[in-house]
């Protein structure tokens, strides 16, 4: 039989497989859209002829591509053209960036920020809508928490979202108001989606574009594929499968989605999307569902009240036994469950819940999730081991709040038990890493960076060191991890024969360079389903 002819081969001194712990020199050989060889350059050497593009690599780091397990797409498209609040170490400089921001876009209809956190500011006090409207009087402005769960606006905003004195606070939602029961500007949970609904009313156009923009964006990070989970009811304009599948048909995707619309009793719906959507590079690959909100917030679910506010626990956002139900059932018809639980009581009730399904339903290889999982109950760590449920976490969430106001809220008992990623890892549960873009950046290697250094949110102190992983184990979390916990393990996760052709080569072998230095990598090089989709290189030979 003749040798097959590689369509490209990468060479290098550094190709982490992810089948060991260390990268090595190896080439690795492509045809159409999988790797038909991995040697010695000598070993691959036949697979070359005139067509064959060879790219020769010296110390840069070949890897599978990376894999975010927990992102959403179009809402991070969104945002990634809108007010960067983080920077902002007071009110005032958080105007001053809104107002800047506003100027450059006088046409913009809407004012969109995010990532505020007033923990970070001079008087630790959360801003008003009063401040909002001296830089924004006419035009509505819609400005995102850090942790994407409550929102400071302004008065043009709520009067938009017909929210007066006399609105009533949705289920799981509180409109913010002053001590004359006037609105004062946050909304907290499903308070937020009247404003939503209006600030993204985009035509299909705008769509298009915003979806070109994250593809790119996450090309040029070595991203070749993503999961994008269901946010909130109010952005069910921006779910638009449709829109991906266009692309898929003009074959211009450059990722992998693996999409999870709401687990919410509609089993039929789901049904018909998962019929609908189901190929190698779009797919619909389960349901998901939020048990609670944000520690700082005090809108997380915990088994004990807060240690600086005794009177509440936080609360669910569904009744526990109308959680339960929907999981049995949906179990039952075979579709992956996802549950937003970040308190130690929103995990347990996760947890429980995936049990009753086990014992409804017989057990099964069902690769449930939760995700992020930040203060857990000692006595849970176990169970995700027990009930095969993925860890999906995002290691930079323990870097992004506030460490002192984190502490405040949970107090130091539970303070031992936050994001306790190496304790996970040694139960032998699956670990799955992503970005919760928007939330955070779409930057792989800011996660990375954080499980393996637990650098807290002043830059220098170490977080619960005794947490930290190897880089190694980093790595498969961010591309074996989310390959398993989507059932694609033998197509996608790490580089092997016969697998699908999604790598990515960074500029440098992260495993000879200080820790510190992990999250300035760039990326060269960008292989989605064996086509370059992004290259910053050109050590092409031919």
């Amino acid at each position: 039989m003749s040798q097959q002819s590689a369509d490209m081969i990468l060479s290098g001194n550094a190709v982490f497989t992810g089948l060991s712990d260390q990268p090595e020199p190896a080439s690795i050989a492509i045809k159409d859209n999988k790797v038909i060889a991995i040697g010695s350059e000598k070993e691959v050497e036949p697979y070359v002829d005139e067509n064959t593009k060879i790219y020769q690599f010296h110390d840069e780091l070949i890897m599978p591509g990376f894999h975010d397990f927990h992102l959403h797409l179009m809402d991070g498209a969104v945002m990634m053209n809108s007010a960067d609040l983080f920077p902002a170490r007071s009110e005032q400089e958080a105007l001053e960036i809104i107002r800047e921001f506003a100027e450059s876009r006088p046409e913009a209809p809407w004012i969109i920020g995010s990532t505020w956190d007033a923990g970070y500011w001079d008087t630790q006090q959360l801003p008003s809508r009063h401040s909002l409207d001296r830089v924004l009087p006419d035009r509505p402005a819609l400005m995102y928490h850090a942790e994407g769960h409550y929102a400071w606006v302004n008065s043009k905003a709520l009067e938009i979202a017909n929210i007066t004195r006399h609105t009533e606070n949705p289920p799981y939602g509180v409109i913010g108001r002053d001590e004359n029961g006037e609105p004062n500007g946050i909304l907290y949970e499903k308070a937020m989606d009247e404003v939503i609904r209006h600030a993204y009313d985009f035509t299909e156009e705008q769509k298009r574009e915003l979806f070109k923009d994250f593809s790119t964006h996450a090309a040029s990070l070595g991203i070749t594929s993503v999961h994008d989970l269901f946010a909130t009811e109010s952005m069910e304009m921006l779910y638009d499968y449709e829109l991906f599948k266009e692309f898929e048909d003009k074959e211009e995707l450059t990722t992998r989605i693996h999409f999870w619309p709401a687990l919410n009793g509609n089993l039929e719906k789901a049904k018909q999307l998962r019929d609908t959507y189901q190929s190698d590079k779009l797919r619909m690959s389960g349901l998901k569902q939020f048990i609670d909100g944000v520690i700082t917030a005090r809108t997380a679910y915990l088994l004990e009240p807060y240690a600086d506010q005794p009177e509440t626990c936080g609360e669910t956002s569904f009744p526990a036994e109308i959680i339960k139900k929907w999981v049995v059932d949906a179990d039952k018809d075979g579709f992956s469950i996802r549950f937003h639980a970040i308190g130690d009581g929103a995990i347990r009730l996760a947890l429980d819940a995936y049990e009753e399904a086990q014992k409804a339903n017989g057990k099964r290889d069902s690769r449930h999730s939760v995700e992020h999982v930040e203060v857990i109950h000692p006595d849970d760590i176990h169970r995700f081991k027990e009930l095969g449920v993925t860890v999906s976490m995002q290691p930079d969430h323990f870097a992004m709040s506030e460490r002192g106001v984190y502490t405040e809220r949970i107090g130091l008992e539970r303070e031992k038990y936050v994001f306790p990623i190496r304790t996970f890892q040694e139960t032998g549960a699956n670990l799955a890493f992503g970005t919760d873009f928007p939330i955070d950046v779409l930057s792989p290697l800011l996660q990375i960076y954080r499980a393996v250094s637990r650098i807290d949110s002043s830059g220098e102190t170490v977080w619960h060191p005794h947490e930290r992983i190897t880089l190694a184990d980093a790595l498969k979390a961010y591309t074996a991890g989310p390959a398993y916990g989507v059932f694609r393990e033998q197509e996608l996760g790490t580089l092997e024969v016969g697998k699908l052709a999604d790598i990515a080569v960074l500029d440098r072998n992260l495993f000879n360079i200080p820790v510190e230095e992990i999250p300035d990598a760039k990326v060269e090089l960008t292989i989605f389903d064996g086509k370059v989709v992004f290259s910053n290189t050109d050590v092409v030979n031919k």
